[in-house]
Order: structure tokens, then sequence, then C-alpha cells
């Protein structure tokens, strides 16, 4: 279990790093910059959601239109 605190303890420590070396060079705060990243997050992540809600309507009307017809009758 030590193992597993001491991996989390590493990326905690090196990984916020990230964002504040970017912040430097950028001359922005660094929690303008990981609030940045989370918002992206979310758009990237609403914008599949809302492509797929798109489709599934496009599917949906598109069957409606087209049906198939089996037989001449079946006007």
């Amino acid at each position: 279990m030590q193992m597993v605190y001491n991996i989390r303890h590493y990326f905690e420590k090196h990984g916020f790093y990230v964002s504040s070396r970017l912040a430097d060079r950028l001359g922005m705060r660094a929690r303008t910059v990981r609030l940045s990243f989370i918002y992206v997050t979310f758009a990237t992540f609403g914008a599949g959601f809302a492509l797929y809600l798109f489709l599934a309507f496009w599917l949906k009307i598109k069957d409606l239109i087209y049906t198939k017809r089996t037989s001449v009758f079946d006007l």
C-alpha cells in the first residue's frame, strides 16, 4: 500500500508543475491554466454528446421518412 502512496505523491508533486510552467511561459496564473484545461475537457465531452444526439435524431427522422415497402399494395 505504501508503494501506491509513493506513486500518487510523485504524480501530485510533478503533475502540477506542468501547468505552473506553462503559466509562467504564457505570463498567466497557474489557476487560470488549470481552469482552462477543465473547461476544455467539459466542452469536448459536450460536443461529442451533442453530435451523438444529433445523429440519433437524424436516423430516427430518416427511418420515419424512408420506410421499406415489401409490396406495391403497401401504399
